[in-house]
């Protein structure tokens, strides 16, 4: 169970997934190579090991990045786990650094970098620890 962002070139007017065009087309975020070398230099302790599956630890959060093998680069899925609201601010740093624009896979609305952009993160905590309680 995670919170899902998922990283892509939306167009920039769209604040939220129901105002992208069908027909729309997304231009890559960049080449394979490019989009890890990029998060390397941004991200030191990223382990890409795996050059399709990324991890990042934080003190009280994960990140695992699906980055795929296809080149070039369309998208980025994170799959955020743990808690405390420093993770948003790296994920806003993840999405400067590579390009595009996230999209909060919970609530369909673009991530706009601001801190209290939390609905979609809490949301997730709250439903998980739910989840833990009934366990």
């Amino acid at each position: 169970m995670s919170w899902d962002v998922l990283i892509f070139a939306a167009p920039t007017h769209a604040r939220s997934v129901d105002q992208i065009p069908q027909d729309f087309d997304p231009l890559p975020l960049g080449t394979g190579p490019d989009i890890r070398r990029c998060l390397r230099e941004n991200f030191p302790d990223l382990d890409l090991a795996d050059p399709a599956w990324g991890r990042l630890v934080g003190p009280t959060w994960s990140i695992e990045f699906n980055i795929g093998s296809d080149d070039p680069v369309n998208s980025i899925m994170l799959y955020v786990r743990g808690g405390g609201d420093d993770v948003l601010a790296v994920v806003a740093r993840i999405v400067a650094a590579i390009g595009g624009r996230a999209l909060d896979i919970s609530t369909g609305e673009f991530l706009t970098g601001e801190s209290t952009q939390t609905v979609g993160w809490h949301g997730f905590q709250q439903y998980r620890d739910q989840i833990l309680c009934r366990s």
